[in-house]
């Protein structure tokens, strides 16, 4: 086994300050978190609704766990399917209007499953490029035709429809962009996969929970069609775990049975779906957590005015920066200062940033001192 050419080219990634390694959290994730014996003001997190540690959510996966048990034991098609599996899949497709919805454990595995199942060689898919990493892994993998659009640019877009036969189309896209925090043109693709007999598929899992009334990307757009499917991750404003795809009842039998991810794996532990219900009634009911939320973006970006926050309205605000190197330092001086903010780099990312994420669950105070703090540091910087 070649063990020196792999620490060869970890030593590589090193030097080139791209090397990554976890950071180890001794408390429940939250506004502030226990790293290394230090209470930081959390700015990494995509917790943007501050429902992680929420008591109603942590009680019904209490209750779950005492009338389900823990894990599900088998694959959904098999014997893994519980009755609450499928009282959350019916709630989240009525909460996004959608006719049909199926769960999954991840949202990476919601993707593979969407593109994979529906496309195949005879087909095309159409992406963003800046569309999220687990988007097109399942491009490349369904064998598909892969074209990429240059970002948001539709005119772009419509050129390769015109221009690509194929058996089945799809339009594959963020719904709000997780590195840039910025937001699709949903209105205009949905016209242009109605023009195009295309599907429409939205990966909203940073708009789910923050956007449109809660109900994410698609509500706000005002967008509704039988080719949209709808995909929204539960692990971040939901403050839980999963995904799940909601679209038109045909779709979600098709996926039940020609989406391998979704076949060949055991189903997520059933007390998970009584906590999402939990979520579920948060989000709808709380609408107080998105407008302090916008209350935070509003502060962050009025202190940062002309520093180089990127443009955003979404709770992710990245800071583009000259360099990885630098985005360390300033992470870690941050850091010094109470603030945990994390440093992106390539291949993540084309440009090294750091990247801001607000929750509800913060202080004003806290972010305000980040702000105050972020700007004398850039400041001193230039």
């Amino acid at each position: 086994m070649p063990y020196s050419a792999l620490q060869a080219e970890l030593a590589a990634r090193s030097q080139q300050h791209l090397y990554r390694q976890r950071t180890v959290i001794d408390s429940p994730q939250g506004a502030q978190v226990l790293v290394d014996g230090r209470l930081l003001n959390n700015f990494c997190s995509n917790d943007y609704l501050g429902l992680a540690q929420h008591p109603d959510i942590i009680a019904a996966a209490q209750a779950g766990a005492q009338r389900w048990g823990v894990g599900s034991g088998s694959a959904a098609l098999v014997a893994g399917h519980f009755g609450v599996h499928d009282a959350f899949e019916h709630a989240a497709a009525a909460f996004v209007g959608k006719p049909a919805a199926l769960s999954f454990c991840t949202g990476y595995m919601a993707n593979l499953a969407v593109i994979t199942g529906l496309l195949g060689r005879e087909d095309v898919v159409f992406a963003d490029k800046l569309n999220h990493a687990s988007i097109n892994d399942a491009c490349l993998l369904s064998r598909a035709t892969f074209k990429r659009y240059p970002h948001n640019d539709l005119a772009a877009l419509e050129r390769l429809l015109a221009t690509t036969p194929a058996r089945r189309r799809l339009i594959a896209v963020d719904a709000v962009f997780s590195m840039d925090g910025d937001t699709a043109p949903l209105a205009g693709l949905l016209r242009l996969a109605e023009q195009y007999d295309a599907w429409l598929y939205v990966d909203d899992a940073h708009g789910f929970g923050v956007l449109g009334d809660g109900r994410g990307s698609m509500a706000a757009a005002g967008v509704e069609s039988p080719r949209l499917i709808y995909m929204a991750t539960l692990g971040k404003a939901a403050g839980g775990a999963g995904a799940f795809v909601a679209a038109e009842q045909v779709v979600i039998e098709y996926l039940l049975n020609f989406a391998r991810p979704y076949i060949y794996t055991t189903a997520a532990p059933p007390l998970l779906s009584q906590a999402l219900l939990a979520s579920l009634a948060l989000i709808e009911q709380e609408a107080w957590r998105r407008e302090r939320l916008q209350q935070h973006i509003a502060t962050l970006r009025g202190a940062l005015a002309g520093h180089g926050l990127l443009s955003s309205d979404t709770p992710i605000q990245p800071l583009e920066v000259a360099s990885s190197a630098a985005a360390l330092q300033l992470s870690a001086a941050l850091r010094e200062r109470g603030h945990w903010v994390a440093a992106i780099r390539p291949p993540t990312v084309p440009t090294p940033r750091l990247r801001i994420t607000l929750s509800a669950a913060h202080e004003p105070l806290a972010v305000a001192q980040l702000a105050a703090d972020l700007r004398q540091l850039l400041e001193q910087a230039a």
